[in-house]
């Protein structure tokens, strides 16, 4: 049971470019559209700043270390003497949270010198990762904060990518019925690419998963199946028409559609040969089309010989001369026989 349905190219990454930190930008580091790597520098922000903030930091942490060597010795010096009770106790306590206090603001100027060369790196912008980055959205000069809503530039990762694929919740519920009644089973089959211009992209992909909910403004589930893209054809956003292989029926057949006909009710009918040699018309159930063919689903047995050529004058009951579909032959009238005819038939399995 092949399927067509519309679909959207969409990047298999996506990153935006986003300062961590406020400066002026003084230097852009790669060509628009160019491939970068993850990691690599693509903005350098004015650093001026943050190595004095670094080099603030650290004389702080200096002077935290100094301070807690001379609350250390203070405590030693005062321990001897609280045992032989010539100082107060309260003063050898004082001075042993002096020291401790001494050491945990070692501690907490160690993490702001850590939080200055955080800081500091973070004046070279990295790509996140790695792709085709596109046009820078701010130039050298340009004040750009932690907080801004616009990104820096879009790099986006173009092999492979990924096609959401529409689908409707009716076609849906039809599948899971038709696979619940037997009738049907699911397959994991590649999908084919129909571009915009009609042509077929060349290579196939795979369906990687269904969403689990169903779009309220169009009715749709997303499929989203990948495809290679070596050569960059296609690009986020393109509109294509994805082609695959859903389900299998295999109480189906595939009825030339010459071979079908529908009375004023719209109901499906197509001759068989019966026993006898008779054309004996039946009623079928053929919902849908697939190429040139009707998928029959009800009606159709295996081995049942359809009429698909020479239907114009055919009439129920009426004697026919059965022979393979597009046999060359030469039509003669039998003797005796009036009103004869005949008939070509073949019914495909599917």
């Amino acid at each position: 049971m092949v399927v067509e349905l519309p679909g959207r190219v969409v990047a298999f990454q996506t990153s935006e470019v986003r300062p961590q930190i406020s400066g002026v930008v003084r230097r852009r580091l790669f060509a628009e559209g160019s491939l970068v790597r993850q990691g690599q520098t693509l903005y350098q922000v004015d650093p001026s700043l943050y190595q004095a903030q670094v080099a603030q930091a650290q004389a702080n942490l200096q002077s935290a270390r100094a301070s807690a060597q001379a609350a250390q010795q203070r405590a030693n010096r005062l321990r001897p003497l609280a045992q032989m009770q010539a100082v107060a106790e309260q003063d050898y306590t004082d001075a042993v949270a002096q020291a401790r206090q001494a050491q945990a603001a070692i501690a907490q100027n160690n993490a702001q010198v850590q939080t200055a060369q955080i800081n500091l790196r973070f004046t070279r912008v990295p790509a996140p990762i790695s792709g085709r980055i596109g046009r820078s959205l701010v130039t050298e000069g340009a004040l750009v904060t932690a907080n801004q809503p616009d990104p820096l530039a879009i790099i986006q990762r173009l092999d492979p990518v990924y096609v959401d694929i529409q689908q409707s919740s009716e076609q849906l519920l039809a599948l899971r019925r038709a696979v619940s009644q037997g009738g049907a089973s699911t397959v994991t089959a590649s999908v084919r690419l129909i571009l915009e211009d009609g042509s077929d992209y060349g290579q196939t992909g795979t369906v990687q998963f269904s969403e689990v909910m169903v779009t309220e403004t169009t009715g749709t589930v997303t499929l989203r199946a990948r495809f290679p893209n070596t050569a960059g054809i296609l690009l986020p956003g393109m509109f294509v028409r994805a082609v695959f292989a859903q389900s299998v029926n295999s109480q189906a057949f595939l009825v030339p559609q010459a071979g079908l006909s529908r009375d004023p009710r719209g109901n499906a009918t197509v001759y068989v040969v019966a026993p006898g040699n008779r054309a004996v018309p039946r009623t079928v159930v053929a919902e849908r089309t697939q190429g040139a063919y009707w998928v029959v689903t009800q009606g159709l047995a295996p081995g049942d010989k359809v009429i698909v050529q020479g239907t114009a004058n055919l009439k129920p009951d009426m004697a026919v001369r059965p022979v393979p579909a597009s046999a060359p032959q030469r039509l003669q009238p039998a003797k005796g026989q009036a009103g004869g005819g005949a008939g070509r038939g073949a019914a495909k399995g599917g």
